[in-house]
């Protein structure tokens, strides 16, 4: 059962989501209430069937359980490698490496049957630990914490990425009755803002927008489509995210959100601030970040800006990738990656020359200009531009 696609769904919500209001306040109570209510969810969520390799037919829940498994003996492990103060920095590539194994396993061999809806979210989840563990950030890990946060099933199949230790400050706290009752609001507001969103406005774009020109093969309609199609996503997208954060804020987790009204961005840099703000972070700072300040620090290039670039193109094409290994995602993260190094060209240029003006009339061409860019992107993204590869 996909989560929040159907009544049906939001029908067997109610029975985690109810007791969660009732046990409000207690922190060990919320946090068990928390894990049986997400053991129990991966059973309705995951009752599908998966054949493993030719022969092997396994339920969902199984595959999913099994991943947090490994991922927590993975952690663990490398856990137990880093309290020792002299082990080597390169422990941290085997262990990201067993991170990413389910998922590379997954898309790679797509005959082997692994995957199941949500792995790349609960993969990203992972992987925040693992790197975290090689910070020294996190320095002990119990399995509750870490099943609570890796699976949790609010923000399972659709995300926001959530951090660790941003998470485990909510599962550690106790809500006084303000709180709860500000938490309550939160998901109110923002349960009716995904209906609106995913059930009314993306459904209508679908029906009446959308889908007509899908069938239309001329220019016209592929320009109508690429407009529709960003639409639609935003809605879509916006709509799921907008369910899990206020489910989340029920059981006490202030999941972080994943829209700051995108198409209002004045250039590349603002809209990725805004769009899918957890995935953009988590590459900002996991990949773009870190290969900078280590290209800076070992002076990989005669000019620092050159590394800025090509981390553009690291962290934006291995996004791409994330979506999957076709053509038009990877195609997708470097025309982003393109982007953002011409924005950045541009805005050092104009820091000098002054062509771009601040008044209203300039922000507003930013933002018109930033949202044909967005959506031409989105048309890239969607594969129904045709790209010879």
């Amino acid at each position: 059962m996909i989560p929040y696609a159907d009544f049906t769904y939001w029908g067997v919500l109610l029975y985690p989501s109810l007791p969660a209001v009732v046990l409000a306040w207690g922190r060990r109570i919320r946090q068990a209430w928390i894990l049986l209510a997400t053991l129990g969810m991966l059973v309705v969520q995951y009752s599908g069937e998966h054949v493993l390799g030719q022969s092997y037919p396994v339920r969902d829940v199984w595959l999913v359980l099994g991943f947090a498994v490994f991922e927590y003996v993975t952690a663990i492990g490398f856990l137990a490698l880093k309290r020792d103060r002299t082990s080597p920095g390169w422990l941290a590539w085997p262990a990201v490496g067993l991170a990413l194994f389910p998922l590379l396993t997954s898309r790679l061999l797509a005959q082997s049957g692994f995957a199941f809806l949500g792995l790349s979210y609960l993969t990203f989840r992972s992987l925040d630990v693992t790197i975290s563990i090689q910070d020294r950030l996190i320095t002990q890990l119990s399995p509750g914490a870490y099943v609570a946060y890796v699976l949790f099933f609010p923000t399972i199949s659709a995300g926001p990425i959530d951090r660790y230790r941003r998470f485990i400050d909510d599962w550690r706290q106790s809500r006084t009755r303000a709180e709860f009752l500000r938490d309550l609001d939160g998901a109110v507001h923002r349960v009716f803002t995904g209906f609106l969103y995913k059930f009314i406005l993306a459904e209508l774009i679908r029906r009446n927008w959308m889908d007509p020109a899908a069938a239309d093969p001329g220019l016209v309609g592929t320009i109508s489509y690429m407009y529709a199609y960003s639409l639609y996503l935003f809605f879509d997208f916006a709509g799921y995210t907008a369910f899990a954060v206020g489910i989340s804020y029920l059981f006490g987790i202030h999941t972080p959100e994943n829209f700051q009204r995108p198409f209002l961005a004045r250039n590349i840099r603002d809209f990725w601030n805004r769009w899918h703000i957890s995935l953009s972070w988590w590459f900002r700072d996991h990949v773009y970040m870190r290969f900078v300040m280590a290209a800076t620090r070992r002076s990989w290039f005669g000019d620092r800006y050159i590394a800025s670039y090509i981390g553009f193109v690291l962290s934006m094409g291995l996004m791409g990738l994330w979506h999957g290994f076709q053509a038009n995602y990877l195609i997708y993260g470097l025309y982003h990656a393109a982007l953002l190094t011409a924005h950045d060209v541009f805005d050092r240029w104009n820091r000098t020359h002054r062509l771009w003006g601040d008044t209203f009339v300039w922000k507003a061409a930013g933002v018109l200009l930033t949202f044909q860019c967005v959506c031409f992107g989105f048309l890239i993204f969607s594969g129904h531009l045709s790209i010879p590869v």
